[in-house]
C-alpha cells in the first residue's frame, strides 16, 4: 500500500512517469463506442469517462457498478449484442481498476491530454471536460467525499472544480479563473493532485503506536 510519508516529491528525480490506464487500442475502442449513436447524447465522452473514472477510483466509497454505469451513460446504451456489453463494460471497469492499482503503488496516472492550457480557458479544452467528468464522479456520491473532513476535501478539489468550469457562476472560482498562470500550475501537476486525493481518502494516516507499559513487579518479588 501507499504510505504517506514514503510517495516520492513530484519533481523527484526517481519518481516514475505517469502510468497509462488503458492501452491506446482500447481507448480508440471505448472512444469509438462513447462517439457513436448507440450511446444517448448526454452520455460522458471518453475525456471525461476517463476524469469519472478516476475519481471513483479515488472515491471513499463504493458505488454499485449499476449505478455509476448508468451516471456515466445517462441511460442504456444499444449495445449491438452482449458480447459488445460485457466487452465495453470490461474496459470501463478495467480503467477504474488500472487507476487504483497505479494510486495504490504511490504511481501517477497518465492522463489522456497534454498537460498545458495553451493559453485556453480551461472549459475550452480537453482538460476542463477531464475535470467536469472528475467531479461528475464527486457528485455521484458527494456525502461520502464531504463527510469526514470538509474543510481539507474542499481544498483538495479546489483544482479540479475551478478547471472544471462548472463553478464559473460563482464570484470567488471566477476571480481564481482570471489567474492564467495559476492554472497553468494546477494543470501540470493534476496527476500528484489525483495522487493526493487517493491518500487522502485511500490511506490511513500514520499513528504513533503507543509503548508497552512497563510491568511493575509482584509484589515480594525483585527484579533479576
Amino acid at each position: 500500500m501507499a504510505e504517506r510519508n514514503n510517495v516520492p516529491a513530484a519533481d523527484s528525480p526517481d519518481k516514475a512517469p505517469p502510468q497509462p490506464l488503458l492501452e491506446d487500442d482500447q481507448l480508440d475502442r471505448l472512444d469509438d463506442f462513447l462517439d457513436s449513436e448507440q450511446v444517448g447524447e448526454d452520455a460522458l465522452d471518453l475525456i471525461s469517462a476517463h476524469g469519472f473514472l478516476v475519481a471513483l477510483a479515488v472515491a471513499p466509497s463504493e458505488l454499485p457498478p449499476s449505478q455509476w454505469l448508468a451516471e456515466l451513460f445517462q441511460g442504456e446504451p444499444n449495445y449491438r449484442d452482449e458480447a459488445e456489453r460485457d466487452d465495453i463494460i470490461h474496459l470501463l471497469t478495467l480503467l477504474r481498476n488500472n487507476a487504483m492499482a497505479v494510486l495504490e503503488q504511490g504511481g501517477l496516472p497518465e492522463l489522456p491530454f497534454e498537460l498545458t492550457l495553451d493559453s485556453l480557458p480551461a472549459e475550452e479544452t480537453p482538460i476542463g471536460d477531464w475535470c467536469a467528468g472528475f467531479m461528475e464522479g464527486v457528485f455521484s456520491d458527494e456525502s461520502a467525499w464531504f463527510q469526514d473532513d470538509e474543510e481539507a476535501a474542499a481544498t483538495l478539489l479546489l483544482p479540479f472544480m475551478l478547471l472544471s468550469g462548472l463553478f464559473e457562476d460563482e464570484p470567488d472560482m471566477a476571480e481564481m479563473a482570471q489567474d492564467q498562470a495559476n492554472q497553468e500550475t494546477l494543470v501540470a501537476q493534476l496527476p500528484e493532485l489525483v495522487l493526493d486525493l487517493y491518500l487522502h481518502y485511500r490511506v490511513p494516516p500514520e499513528t504513533t503506536k503507543p509503548k508497552p507499559r512497563k510491568k511493575t513487579p509482584a509484589k515480594g518479588k525483585k527484579r533479576k
